[in-house]
């Protein structure tokens, strides 16, 4: 059995962003053939994704995919999978009505409230309604977006004027319809989670806003994220594990392992929260997140116990477990 890394190209990233997705890839090549799994990488940089999928047979081969779009057709990611199952490969990461549902960020919240989880009190407004709302702080984000796109300081609003201008941001930057939350203003947490059957949460990683004096600072922008140099990129700090108590621990637990299973996640996902009033709200979930090298959830893994080749390795059996070979060998 081979393993094939799947990354895509978008022709709409900078030189930074694309040496970032090749630097990412490469490691994760790496990785896995140190631990002596037979590894190819394939760079998807066109929208022909089955031609490349018609270079190998499924019978000897899974995906390893790290995609985030069909190049240069936004919100794609799903579509990407799509065609994997329909080429009959097994692959790593969640499946692709997880992956749809994480990008109707309203249709979460619901779905988490149908479980008992908290998250922050929302509504997609237009305009011309931010008249209606009356919950400052706030804070304005895409209500179909990853990647903490558009999301910077004026993202958080304190009247309705600043909320009126932030959401025709999103609007017109975006051409989509924007989300208006209370904004929680509390310490932030992400939190790594991974396993069939039996999900694990690995040490959860704490953002610290320290730094920062106003409200609308103490957030994971765009700039910290993507722009190194930039004031967020270098004044948030990462405490792993983060320092919570025995008892904040299990309740964290209880309450993403919960989100899991109601959410329909598998192989590895990221959750992010805020605690705020000793109550943890569920801001956002990441299915199929970075695992790159550099990432909190590659350091979570680590300390954990899991080398950066481990964690592949990992993942990756997450995936043999599904393949008919395999089923079929467990079934003689």
């Amino acid at each position: 059995m081979k393993v094939v890394i799947l990354y895509d190209i978008d022709p709409g990233w900078n030189s930074l962003e694309i040496s970032g997705a090749r630097s990412s890839a490469g490691e994760l090549c790496k990785a896995l053939r140190e631990e002596g799994i037979e590894t190819i990488s394939e760079e998807l940089n066109n929208t022909g994704l089955a031609q490349v999928l018609d270079r190998y047979t499924p019978d000897d081969t899974l995906l390893f995919n790290l995609c985030e779009t069909l190049p240069g057709i936004p919100e794609s990611e799903s579509k990407v999978i799509r065609t994997i199952e329909e080429k009959g490969f097994s692959y790593t990461g969640n499946i692709p009505d997880v992956i749809d549902l994480s990008y109707e960020k309203q249709h979460v919240k619901e779905v988490l409230a149908s479980f008992d989880i908290k998250t922050p009190y929302g509504k997609i407004l237009t305009p011309e309604e931010a008249e209606g709302w009356n919950l400052f702080p706030a804070i304005v984000k895409p209500s179909r977006e990853h990647c903490s796109l558009t999301i910077s300081e004026d993202s958080v609003v304190n009247d309705t004027m600043s909320l009126r201008k932030q959401i025709a941001v999103v609007n017109n930057e975006l051409k989509q319809p924007a989300l208006v939350e209370d904004f929680i203003d509390g310490r932030e947490f992400h939190v790594s989670i991974w396993g069939n059957g039996r999900p694990e949460m690995m040490p959860p990683a704490e953002m610290d806003f320290s730094f920062f004096g106003e409200a609308r600072d103490r957030l994971c922008t765009y700039d910290s994220k993507f722009i190194p140099g930039s004031k967020h990129y270098e004044r948030i700090e990462t405490l792993l594990p983060a320092p919570l108590d025995v008892s904040e621990l299990k309740i964290l637990e209880d309450l993403v392992i919960k989100a899991w299973k109601g959410l329909g996640c598998r192989d590895y996902a990221r959750f992010d929260l805020r605690l705020r009033d000793q109550q943890f709200y569920l801001l956002d979930f990441n299915p199929n997140n970075d695992i790159s090298i550099d990432t909190s959830f590659a350091m979570a893994a680590e300390i954990h116990g899991y080398s950066y080749g481990a964690l592949a390795k990992k993942i990756v059996s997450m995936a043999a477990n599904r393949h008919p070979a395999f089923v079929n060998a467990l079934c003689r």
